[in-house]
């Protein structure tokens, strides 16, 4: 069975605090693992949270501040003490490349796992596979910073009404999805176009181009919102969003489940990120980010 979840290992922005570890993500697609910023504090994190290295088969990095890097240290040394047995590719800025190469090698070990190095130096697609195609765009932060999206390709859902019409049923209904035909009847007789899922991962960055392509038409749309409105000069100067912003971004690109995180130290009471994202006219499912919480992605 394929499953879809959204692992939140920490909330927090620049300083840790009491309820909130640095941040850590890791998306589960179908049987593969995406672990996005790895902070300070990520493995131990994973523990609590369930979350094995053997559970990760990318790393996507969006820029290099110590609260979305610090962690990949201890996250590639246990990589290779555990022996994960498949290989595992890290995506980053290339222009951070001496500040990955200093965490990869910040301490003495072995290495016992391939760990290939895939560096993002431009929007584009960055890999494609059987079940989702990934992509990254600039976003706005004082250093370089990428954004990450999930797309899974179109397919067909199947019509119970249909398949009776049809008088197909048992094996012969796994028959016509393989082969897309059966005698005179075809897979468009009997079933409909779905969409696939989309998710996109956006943090550190102020309104821009990026930010829009990233959450055109998302399923699940997580990102940052550091600041509420009141500290929206602040944000822009730092190079962030408030949570009003970040929800008004998902309301105009149609997201159907937005995340909030990456929370400034300054606010104590999560309810304030939901109201202000309410405020901004966001309808669709919301959710206010826990360390340790999952978020199942929405169905298509």
């Amino acid at each position: 069975m394929s499953v879809r979840e959204f692992v939140v290992l920490g909330t927090a922005s620049q300083v840790p605090t009491r309820h909130r570890n640095h941040n850590g993500y890791l998306l589960r697609w179908d049987g593969e693992g995406i672990l996005f910023d790895p902070g300070e504090g990520t493995q131990r994190q994973m523990l609590r949270a369930g979350v094995a290295a053997h559970d990760i088969n990318r790393i996507c990095v969006t820029h290099f501040h110590g609260d979305h890097s610090l962690g990949l240290a201890g996250v590639i040394q246990r990589i290779n003490l555990d022996q994960v047995p498949h290989p595992v590719t890290a995506h980053y800025p290339a222009s951070g490349q001496k500040f990955f190469d200093r965490l990869r090698y910040a301490t003495a070990y072995r290495e016992t796992v391939r760990l290939r190095e895939e560096p993002v130096a431009e929007d584009g697609v960055l890999a494609r596979g059987p079940s989702y195609v990934l992509e990254a765009r600039r976003l706005s932060h004082p250093v370089e910073s990428f954004g990450y999206r999930l797309t899974e390709p179109d397919g067909r859902r199947m019509r119970p009404e249909l398949l009776a019409r049809h008088g197909i049923k048992g094996p012969d209904v796994g028959r016509i999805q393989r082969e897309g035909r059966l005698g005179e009847v075809t897979l468009e007789d009997v079933s409909e176009h779905r969409a696939g899922q989309r998710f996109a991962f956006v943090m550190d960055t102020r309104l821009c181009p990026g930010v829009t392509e990233l959450a055109e038409g998302c399923d699940m749309l997580v990102i940052e919102s550091t600041f509420l409105d009141a500290d929206r000069a602040l944000a822009e100067d730092h190079g962030h969003l408030t949570a009003g912003q970040a929800a008004a971004a998902a309301r105009d690109a149609g997201v159907r489940h937005l995340v909030l995180t990456h929370f400034s130290q300054r606010y104590s009471d999560p309810s304030e990120f939901e109201r202000e994202a309410r405020a901004a006219g966001f309808e669709g499912e919301l959710t206010v980010a826990a360390d340790l919480s999952r978020v199942a992605l929405p169905k298509r």
